[in-house]
């Protein structure tokens, strides 16, 4: 049987997206996304995490000079900003979590993504002194979204080369 699966659809399709056009993102798009992130599991219900959205030039311009690596967050018509209570044993696992259900989200809208790493990045505390983060959040994820204004499609293992039944086993493939 093959039947469309819309959710498969959608994950396969993904791709980090590092150049947009200048178009807005919707309040629709930006009050699903966030919801889609608050829904996301997480262990015992703890649901450690601050959720925002940076629109502001000015704003995404500063959070992109601080980074190493998301220099195009400047260009981006939004930041999804996903911050993690230090306190709470499985933060990070949780963050991450909500920031793909976010990523996934924004896919099925088709505006573009690239997650930017934050949890042990120096920058991260600069960025939460930026968007007044209380303690104890530190940033876990950065997600610039925007309408693609190229998608490139990288190479990716094969599954034969990582996929596993029971234990593994490299003589199988």
């Amino acid at each position: 049987m093959n039947t469309m699966n819309l959710g498969v659809t959608i994950i396969k399709s993904r791709r980090s997206v590092r150049s947009y056009i200048d178009k807005p993102l919707s309040d629709e798009i930006i009050k699903e996304t966030l919801e889609c992130g608050r829904l996301a599991p997480t262990a015992m219900n703890l649901q450690p995490w601050l959720l925002g959205v940076v629109t502001d030039r000015d704003l995404l311009k500063k959070i992109a000079d601080f980074t190493d690596h998301g220099k195009f967050i400047a260009e981006a018509a939004a930041c999804f900003v996903i911050c993690g209570d230090k306190n709470a044993k499985y933060y990070l696992e949780d963050c991450c979590a909500a920031t793909m259900n976010m990523i996934t989200c924004l896919q099925s809208y088709g505006v573009g993504t690239c997650w930017v790493a934050g949890d042990k990045k120096e920058y991260g505390a600069d960025i939460c002194k930026l968007l007044e983060i209380p303690e104890p959040y530190s940033l876990t994820s950065l997600i610039p979204a925007g309408y693609p204004k190229e998608v490139k499609v990288p190479s990716k293992k094969p599954g034969k080369e990582i996929f596993f039944t029971n234990r593994w086993s490299p003589e199988e493939k």
